[in-house]
């Protein structure tokens, strides 16, 4: 998706040496990072989202280490390889504890253009539990099967854990890091953030209903996969997730300044 005159920034030139595809990415990125502190899902300046320089197998963006989310900006991303080394001069340095989930899912799975990492309180309650998600509400159906499960092994730090990770993962789109956080990746900036949003709500109200007590009303898993199966056709075939980026992003400009 190109991002729409409407959602340009005001202040801010693509460099002469940035192709135009690279720039639409850093745009995107940039704002999906905002957007991402507008719904109160980051975790100061920890957390990260990486999206894969387009044209490029081994570059991905990445944010800046130590800025907060609503410092960042189309100029100031890194651009890092699959070793987390910058290819491009930076004042900034990336997290490395971001390397070893980014690279990894980068590196093999061709379909992941951009991954998102956080661990909102709702998320973090789920993954803490032994049955994770149980897609017994309208956002936690539309994951069944989705999910693969990794088990803790510590902070992300050591490139050992990449295969691990890998084999955790599957071929899907939703990783739960368990007594951690959730990665989701998807083939775009907008579908990655169309999904991590399912995921927050799923995990919301799964909290909500816990805290409630009594029994659940449980969704057969035939529908539960209907479901799943919708969802994941509606984000890879219809406008859905760029429609819903685009409204976010007109929102968020009509109710915050932004730094471009």
């Amino acid at each position: 998706m190109t991002i729409k005159p409407l959602l340009m920034p005001n202040n801010v030139l693509k460099p002469d040496h940035c192709s135009e595809e690279e720039w639409q990415q850093r745009l995107k990125l940039a704002y999906c990072y905002h957007l991402v502190d507008f719904f109160g899902w980051t975790e100061t300046i920890f957390n990260h989202i990486s999206a894969r320089v387009p044209g490029s197998d081994n570059h991905y963006l990445v944010n800046p280490f130590g800025l907060n989310y609503t410092e960042v900006t189309p100029l100031n991303l890194l651009k890092v390889d699959l070793d987390g080394n910058k290819v491009e001069v930076s004042e900034y340095n990336a997290n490395p504890a971001g390397f070893a989930l980014h690279s990894a899912v980068h590196g093999a799975r061709e379909d992941i253009h951009c991954l998102l990492h956080t661990h909102t309180v709702p998320i973090s309650a789920i993954v803490q539990k032994k049955k994770g998600f149980t897609h017994h509400d309208f956002y936690g159906a539309q994951l069944y099967g989705r999910v693969g499960y990794h088990d803790f092994e510590g902070i992300t730090l050591f490139a050992d854990e990449k295969t691990r990770m890998l084999e955790s993962l599957g071929n899907k789109h939703v990783l739960v890091l368990r007594n951690h956080g959730i990665a989701v990746g998807e083939s775009s900036i907008e579908k990655a953030l169309f999904l991590l949003w399912t995921v927050q709500r799923a995990a919301e109200n799964q909290c909500a209903a816990g805290a409630l007590g009594g029994e659940d009303v449980e969704i057969d898993t035939s529908i539960s996969q209907k479901c799943a199966d919708l969802t994941a056709e509606l984000i890879r075939e219809s406008g859905f997730a760029n429609e819903f980026f685009v409204a976010m992003v007109r929102k968020l400009k009509s109710e915050r300044p932004l730094p471009f």
